[in-house]
Parts: structure tokens; sequence; C-alpha cells
């Protein structure tokens, strides 16, 4: 049976988004700095603060971004129509 999205949660699905970009950020970037401070000397290299202010960086771009995302797709719903799945009851 095809069923549609009709509305996405902005909110709930930015904060996820958010959290996972964050996280996702948090894993690469700081072996990224630790690599680099083997071939860096010290005068080169960023500060320690910029551990804390990249993931928070990516965090809040990817609440915002998928914030707006959802917002428009609530809004362009109501004119063209949700994204469809087929979707199967199983068991019944």
């Amino acid at each position: 049976m095809k069923q549609q999205i009709t509305r996405l949660s902005p909110h709930q699905n930015g904060k996820v988004c958010g959290i996972l970009t964050a996280a996702t950020s948090f894993f690469v970037f700081v072996p990224f700095l630790l690599f680099m401070s083997l071939f860096v000397p010290a005068a080169g290299r960023p500060p320690f603060i910029t551990i804390l202010l990249v993931p928070l960086f990516y965090l809040v771009m990817g609440y915002l971004a998928v914030l707006i995302g959802c917002s428009l797709y609530n809004f362009a719903v109501k004119y063209i129509g949700g994204l469809e799945f087929d979707a199967k009851d199983e068991g019944k």
C-alpha cells in the first residue's frame, strides 16, 4: 500500500541530525587534530578550544539546516504532495 509522509517534525528531526553531525565531527576532527600535532609546530596549530567549538558549530548548523528543510517540506507538501513509499502490513 502506498503511503505519503504528510508532515516532518522540524524540531525533533533537527535535534537528531544536529547531535549526529556534532558527534561525527568530533570523532573525525579530534583524530585529525592529534595527527596534525605530530607534524605542525605548536605556533601553527589551532587552539585547543577548537576541539569543542567545531562540534558545537556542526550541532547548530545541522539543527538549523534540518529545521529549515523540514519546514520547507511541510509547506510544500500541501501543494505538491508528500514523499511516497510502499509499506506492507505484516502479520495481518
